[in-house]
């Protein structure tokens, strides 16, 4: 009983560990989360084409709902610089941003990305995300911070940029509006991005994007900005998330399902990562499908208390880890606590100059573009490096939704490439070592040893899947067509699988070796897959004697065969104990 209510409310297995020292501790740890994300949830709602608000609305609703049903102890949900810009450019396509039907629309997305992510959780299918390579997330998230940052040159130098203009057009009509900058503009922004790098430098601990803020809006005041066209955020509404529906017309759903799509596969992948990432620091075992459940049922319920698409946050995440966390009582004390700062501080945003806001923006941005992590994918695989230069510019160039739909089914060519051409080893007694006084079997490509002209010995280290059959097969042509070996025994201690595929190629190839006078044997499979193939008509059709438990009985049966069919007399090779003792018998 107490399992399948664990199952439905995964919050009951952390419960327990909650005391006074551990509450004191998920306090303060609330507390350091709440005073940064505040102006990050402002920052990421602008990238996203939202009023402020709704950023911090995300702030407060989705972290305590994926607290509660994610499986990791310190994951922190919420906006993310990357969703935000897929959400931005998505929906700018059919509304314009701030307005009415764009915030309609983007709460319907985030719904939709919620059911995709639901449905993934409660379907098993955690497990995708392992097939995505990491270098697609670094990629689009470099990609995506030259698009914060050139999103935000109207800002930081107050000039007026079309929205929606293409990357390329956007610069070029920066450039041509350089001689019209707003100085002043500029001068509070350049102040607020130095200030946050000062505090970062002198005054790690103190939430340095927020005093960059202040900072800038001091400078901007200090400057009568305000009266040298600097234009200001303006009052944020100092309320609880408000009730909301998103638009559930048919037209709106269909007009918005692939990119909702984008939307779920990003915000899963960030935050599987994420919290595989601190896992790791914290030896927790984080549950990739409880992850999906709790990632969707945030943005479910998110979509209805005007929260857009939100995620893993890897910042606030790592904070609220370093700040000394304990259970995700954390997140939801982090977002009761920025419930309190902004009815606190929300008259003051009516002074925060947007150019202040730029300016962190362009910090944001900065940050997110994984430079070591570059360097190393560029200097370490020309597989990922085609993965992370084709995802990046992808993201510059095309639709956003399309350049992670790219990067993943990139990422998935490359691992099926590698997963299709297996490596076969080829075996053959080494005289030098011996196990229970037999010979053991050594690779001949990492010591020679002398291989039985009748009999070739292999090893598959991988899958026999549709994928893997042509070079699988290959091999077995080159070593009885070429070699004129038609007894060939596969060692199946390497393989994990044998699809249907598969079972059918070797049934074929047993067949053929069969009418050479030969046959395909296998040896030391696992129980699994032994169990797999049982299903089938495998056994009946290759034979029940074909196969055996050890390689030891498998080659004393086939030497005895081949010594039967009269091929060992006059061998030279002798490579076999068994070999030996007919030289004994003789």
């Amino acid at each position: 009983m107490h399992a399948s209510w664990v199952a439905v409310f995964p919050f009951l297995n952390w419960l327990p560990k909650i005391s006074r020292e551990s509450v004191r501790a998920d306090l303060i740890a609330g507390f350091t989360g709440a005073v940064i994300v505040l102006p990050q949830g402002v920052a990421f709602a602008i990238i996203a084409g939202l009023p402020p608000e709704y950023g911090l609305y995300t702030s407060m609703v989705t972290p305590v709902v994926a607290a509660l049903f994610g499986s990791s102890l310190h994951l922190i949900s919420g906006p993310t610089t990357a969703i935000s810009i897929v959400v931005f450019s998505a929906i700018s396509h059919h509304a314009s941003p701030g307005t009415p039907e764009f915030i309609s629309l983007t709460l319907t997305i985030t719904l939709l990305a919620g059911i995709y992510q639901l449905a993934f959780g409660l379907a098993r299918l955690g497990v995708l995300v392992n097939f995505v390579s990491h270098t697609v997330v670094i990629g689009f998230t470099a990609g995506a911070a030259i698009l914060i940052a050139t999103s935000q040159m109207k800002n930081v130098l107050g000039i007026a940029v079309p929205r929606g203009d293409s990357f390329l057009h956007t610069w070029v009509v920066v450039w041509d509006s350089l001689g019209s900058l707003n100085q002043y503009a500029l001068i509070v922004a350049l102040a607020t991005i130095a200030v946050a790098i000062i505090s970062k430098r002198l005054l790690p601990s103190l939430p340095n994007l927020l005093i960059a803020l202040i900072s800038g809006g001091i400078v901007s005041f200090a400057l009568s900005g305000g009266a040298h066209g600097v234009t200001m955020v303006g009052k944020i509404p100092a309320q609880l998330p408000p009730f909301g529906l998103p638009d559930l017309s048919f037209s709106s759903i269909k007009l918005l399902a692939s990119e909702a799509f984008a939307v779920a596969l990003l915000g899963l992948i960030e935050a599987v990562s994420i919290s595989r990432s601190i896992a790791s620091k914290s030896h927790q075992r984080i549950d990739g499908n409880q992850e999906f459940i709790g990632q969707g049922l945030s943005n479910i319920v998110g979509s209805f208390f005007s929260s857009y698409a939100g995620s893993g946050s890897f910042t606030r995440s790592g904070v609220n880890y370093s700040a000394g966390a304990v259970t995700p009582l954390s997140a939801i004390f982090s977002a009761l606590f920025l419930v309190l700062i902004v009815f606190a501080v929300a008259p003051l945003s009516a002074h925060l100059p947007i150019a202040a806001m730029g300016g962190v923006i362009l910090v944001v941005a900065y940050n997110l573009i994984d430079l070591p992590q570059i360097k190393h994918v560029l200097e370490s695989s020309k597989a990922e490096t085609a993965i992370l230069l084709t995802t990046f510019f992808a993201t510059l160039f095309l639709e956003l939704e399309f350049a992670i739909y790219m990067g993943v089914l990139l990422s998935l060519i490359i691992f099926l490439a590698r997963t299709s051409t297996p490596e076969i080893i080829t075996l053959a007694p080494d005289v030098d070592v011996t196990h229970n006084n037999k010979k053991t079997l050594v690779d001949v490509t990492s010591k020679p040893a002398r291989q039985c002209p009748h009999l070739r010995i292999i090893r598959i280290d991988m899958s026999i899947y549709f994928g893997s059959l042509n070079h699988i097969q290959d091999r077995l042509y080159q070593i009885a067509e070429k070699g004129g070996i038609y007894h060939i025994l596969i060692i199946g201690s390497g393989i994990n699988f044998i699809d249907l595929n598969g079972v059918e190629m070797l049934e074929q190839e047993a067949h053929r070796l069969e009418e050479k006078g030969g046959g395909l044997y296998f040896a030391g499979l696992k129980p699994s897959v032994y169990q797999s193939i049982s299903r089938t008509h495998i056994f009946q059709i290759i034979g029940n004697n074909h196969f055996f438990d050890n390689k030891s009985d498998a080659i004393h049966t086939l030497q005895r065969l081949i010594r039967m069919q009269g091929r060992c007399e006059n061998c030279p090779a002798r490579v076999f104990d068994e070999c030996k003792e007919d030289d004994g018998a003789a």
